[in-house]
């Protein structure tokens, strides 16, 4: 963070946003204050983006829609029960919630929503002390009675107030505290991690879907690893996702095999990496599909004789276990199906090292990654973790070497959509039968000769097709005949 006078001067610039500015005087002229907080006073400071406008009121959301519908371009009140009407001021989206002083049962995480009358008694609610500074307008006077301030310049992670209190209040703060850490590179502190162990089984209390959105959240951090740690080794992981501490398998010195826990946040770094260095935005679905692309393995261990380790089908089992627990967490469909193709996928390539695949093996490859093929390249790349770097040098060049080929493939054989040369319409005209079971077998031998080998034609494909058809139904015949 830059020096204390400069991070005063972007609040000052930023309340100079003719929006801001705008807000500002209205509720000045109409006797209310107003405040920005949270974020946008974070970001501020530590010279980040600021890219979205909260504030804070005394007024309450019937005199804000008042106040803002005169200067706005729209307006909506979605979160009004709470407190919060949303408008469009000089182009920008704003949010505006009248001060907050809920009350909470501490055992359903259902509030008893309460307005406050004062700037200091909502902010004191808050998750974060970084969260719970505010910037007064159109006064420009900080308020910080927290030491967020503080916190920002020691990169240090804490709660407005006693960190056990404000965990009970809500639970998934204890998530957003994880998240930030990994967001910003800060160090939570003792006590918070202290009352984040002894609380981790109050989680359980919070919906799947707000632990989910928290999560995902970390995961598309920069560097998401610290927070990760920080879930298993205060117990959070094991309310929610257990199967991530359990890759912790125990190691002793007759039975060696890579740390699985350590290999598995290595190769979500690695994903990462490739993830930028290929032009990609942050991917949720690389970056589960990497995190828990070995939780298989503690069910599938097994001491070999000589006391090698193995994990034999730790990839189908683990793509099961992977769907199991998105859906439990309330993933998407999409997400969930495209994470479990991907583990289920992500030993594939290196069967290709053991010798040169023909270019069925290629098709192959791409027909069952689909719409997840550029994923699957970066999971199996950073998958790769040996510290013997003639080993990770020979992987590396033997998958540039699969990507070439199917690059060439695609280019001459359109393999981007790997599909038979005749459809089913066209599989009924020739074989004169109706939709049924029989034309998805048509369609399956066609798709088997177009993997084996690439494109034939329509005029081909139907000779081919005839061809199998006539030796079906000879062997059908062939059945019923010695039956009799």
């Amino acid at each position: 963070m830059d020096s204390v006078a400069s991070a005063i001067q972007r609040l000052d610039d930023l309340a100079e946003t003719p929006s801001i500015a705008l807000l500002a005087s209205a509720f000045s002229a109409a006797g209310f204050e107003l405040a920005l907080v949270g974020g946008p006073v974070r970001d501020a400071f530590l010279g980040r983006p600021v890219n979205d406008f909260d504030f804070a009121t005394n007024a309450n959301p019937d005199q804000i829609l008042a106040i803002v519908r005169p200067i706005s371009e729209a307006q909506w009140d979605i979160g009004r029960d709470f407190g919060t009407i949303g408008a469009q001021v000089q182009g920008e989206k704003v949010e505006i919630t009248t001060y907050r002083a809920d009350l909470y049962d501490g055992e359903t995480r259902k509030p008893i929503v309460a307005f406050g009358d004062t700037l200091e008694g909502d902010l004191v609610r808050r998750d974060l002390t970084i969260n719970a500074m505010a910037f007064r307008l159109p006064e420009r006077v900080l308020v910080d009675p927290y030491g967020g301030f503080d916190d920002l310049l020691a990169g240090r992670i804490t709660t407005p107030g006693p960190a056990h209190v404000s965990f009970g209040d809500d639970p998934l703060r204890m998530l957003r505290a994880a998240r930030f850490a990994s967001k910003l590179g800060f160090a939570v502190d003792d006590e918070t991690v202290a009352a984040m162990r002894e609380l981790a089984d109050k989680l359980s209390i919070i919906s799947a879907e707000r632990i989910s959105d928290e999560f995902g959240k970390l995961l598309l951090t920069d560097a998401p690893r610290a927070g990760i740690r920080l879930l298993v080794e205060t117990g959070l992981a094991d309310v929610f996702i257990p199967e991530i501490p359990a890759l912790k398998l125990e190691i002793d010195e007759h039975a060696h095999h890579k740390d699985v826990y350590e290999h598995s946040l290595t190769v979500l770094d690695q994903a990462i990496s490739y993830e930028k260095a290929r032009g990609h935005s942050p991917d949720l679905v690389l970056r589960l599909a990497a995190l828990l692309h070995d939780i298989g393995k503690p069910a599938t261990k097994k001491v070999e004789a000589g006391g090698v380790v193995s994990f034999y089908h730790h990839d189908v089992v683990g793509s099961k276990l992977a769907a199991r627990r998105l859906k439990t967490l309330r993933f998407d469909k999409d997400t969930t199906a495209a994470v479990a193709r991907l583990i289920e996928l992500h030993l594939r390539f290196f069967g290709y090292t053991e010798g040169a695949w023909t270019d069925s093996a290629v098709r192959r490859y791409v027909r069952d990654a689909g719409p997840q093929l550029e994923r699957l390249h970066m999971l199996t790349r950073a998958d790769v973790t040996t510290r013997n770097r003639r080993k990770s040098d020979q992987l590396a060049f033997a998958y540039d070497n699969l990507e070439e080929r199917i690059a060439e493939i695609a280019e001459a054989e359109g393999l981007a959509a790997v599909r038979p040369d005749l459809d089913g319409e066209a599989i009924m005209a020739i074989l004169g039968i109706s939709p049924g079971r029989e034309v998805g077998e048509a369609y399956r031998f066609l798709l088997d000769l177009r993997l084996d080998e690439g494109p034939l034609g329509a005029d081909e494909a139907e000779t081919r097709l005839r061809a199998w058809w006539a030796a079906r139904a000879a062997g059908d015949n062939a059945g019923s005949g010695g039956s009799r």
